[in-house]
């Protein structure tokens, strides 16, 4: 059998036909491409972004340091000594990128100046780490990109 040039024209578009249903069938249904978006209520939380930013420079005018670090036990979060541990009040908020089921918010509660979360509820990968809080009616805000 003989196979022309309109023939195999036709074959390799039918074949480009399947190949992308394929791709996009594949692409909709795996678990793995599933990426959730950033946040559910984009838009409002772009409205609060001057505060957000008042806040950070807040932090940076304040002469004492903010540090994060990933210890065996969990995230280590040290905040100013030169802050009274009753009157800080706020959250932290852990984001994951892949995946909004990881996402969590804890109220900040300070012993020491620090704050501890368990390695527990911190699954290996990339997490945003925002942490937002109001000390003699200042706001603060801290954030920091973490790869456990």
């Amino acid at each position: 059998m003989k196979i022309n040039w309109g023939t195999a024209i036709v074959l390799v578009f039918i074949a480009f036909i399947v190949f992308i249903g394929y791709f996009v069938v594949i692409a909709n249904t795996t678990e793995r491409t599933n990426h959730d978006l950033v946040t559910e209520d984009y838009y409002q939380k772009e409205l609060g972004y001057q505060a957000d930013l008042d806040a950070s420079r807040n932090l940076n005018e304040l002469n004492s340091n903010m540090r994060v670090y990933i210890r065996p036990e969990g995230l280590l979060i040290e905040f100013p000594e030169s802050m009274l541990e009753e009157k800080v009040k706020g959250t932290v908020s852990l984001y994951r990128p892949s995946s909004k089921q990881l996402d969590f918010d804890e109220p900040i509660r300070l012993s020491d100046s620090q704050m501890l979360i368990p390695r527990s509820r911190l699954l290996a990968g990339r997490w945003d780490i925002r942490i937002f809080w109001e000390y003699e009616e200042v706001p603060y805000l801290y954030r920091k990109r973490m790869v456990l």
